[in-house]
């Protein structure tokens, strides 16, 4: 005959013999790996089942009798997901997930069973593709920023440096990606083009967010052996140890490359590039009406993109002769035109004095 206090304790284990913990919230990059926690206490003959509880319940992974049990498992997670098979005896049941998609998100339930007792776990998985590169570039008067790629859906942003009037009632386009993912961009219209404004576009999302400038500039120089022509970039007070630096010309042909110190200069550029600053402007020699066109210089770190599109106009020497004397003619001829009108407004003063 069992005793009172032997049914009491039946009672009192059964009771507690399943134990569910509150949920557990874990963020996952979009293609990468991930892991979702799930412990227990270590047993013989472990079970363990992985299920995601969307619309219905989805099977992901199951193990017992000593090795993986996959017949039912969903198509969906076929095959990406594994356990930590040696670390299992000591009651580790959690799972790694691999090519982490959007569909993957929900709530999870990791189910474990030993001679012990059942224990249940929830956990909450979320999904973030962060915002990798925005691309801003101007065509005649009108700026495009754009990224690709990006969940959950983002937010963009203008501003302009200095600070400016303008109202950015430009219209975002956003479009979902086949693998629910989405691609962001807007366009500013400009009324005045002009240069030495600094046009800021931000692009944000819940893990993340990257800036991306644009700045238009004009640069006269003159043609000839030993002279040398400095094109700034946009900002001075960068460091190119945080950045990679690209300068191209006419927007295509690369003119060089420096990453972390180490810098690959074109065969084709080489004679005309003498140097580059901490701050990235471009120190060219000997330039003739063949390097006339557009700079570009890309500034980028892991948040920020700056670039910086500068007009080079080539004038020659006798050009420049020329330039001189018709400023010098015009000054002369104000100057002239100035004492004229002084004469007479003297003349006339004394005129009415003698009256």
């Amino acid at each position: 005959m069992i005793s009172l206090s032997l049914c009491l304790l039946l009672f009192f284990v059964l009771c507690l013999k399943t134990v569910v913990r509150g949920d557990t919230d874990v963020s996952c990059v979009f293609m990468e790996s991930c892991m979702l926690p799930c412990s227990f206490q270590g047993g013989a003959n472990p079970v363990i089942h992985w299920f995601l509880l969307n619309r219905k319940e989805l099977h992901v992974h199951s193990y017992y009798h000593n090795q993986d049990q996959l017949s039912l498992q969903d198509q969906h997670f076929k095959p990406r997901t594994s356990l930590f098979k040696d670390q299992i005896s000591r009651g580790n049941a959690s799972l790694q997930l691999t090519g982490v998609k959007v569909q993957d998100q929900g709530r999870y339930r990791c189910f474990t069973s030993t001679v012990t007792g059942d224990k249940e776990s929830f956990i909450n998985l979320k999904v973030d593709a962060p915002v990798n590169k925005v691309d801003i570039h101007q065509v005649e008067n009108s700026i495009t920023c754009s990224s690709e790629g990006i969940y959950p859906e983002p937010e963009l942003t203008w501003s302009t440096n200095p600070p400016s009037n303008m109202t950015f009632n430009t219209p975002t386009r956003v479009q979902q990606t086949e693998q629910q993912l989405y691609n962001i961009s807007s366009s500013l219209i400009l009324s005045d083009p002009g240069t030495d404004v600094v046009y800021s576009c931000t692009i944000s999302t819940r893990r993340n967010k990257r800036r991306a400038a644009l700045k238009n500039s004009e640069l006269f120089s003159v043609s000839g052996s030993s002279r040398e022509t400095s094109v700034l970039c946009i900002s001075s007070n960068i460091s190119l140890t945080d950045f990679s630096l690209v300068w191209r010309f006419n927007h295509h042909q690369i003119i060089l490359n420096q990453t972390n110190g180490n810098r690959t200069v074109s065969e084709e550029w080489r004679q005309h590039v003498k140097s580059v600053s901490e701050s990235g402007s471009l120190m060219l020699q000997d330039v003739t009406k063949k390097q006339e066109g557009t700079y570009t210089c890309e500034l980028s770190s892991a948040e920020e993109t700056y670039i910086s599109n500068t007009s080079l106009k080539i004038l020659k020497g006798g050009q420049t002769t020329v330039l001189v004397i018709i400023i010098s003619v015009v000054v002369g001829l104000m100057l002239a035109a100035g004492s004229g009108a002084l004469l007479v407004y003297y003349k006339n003063k004394e005129d009415k004095n003698q009256l």
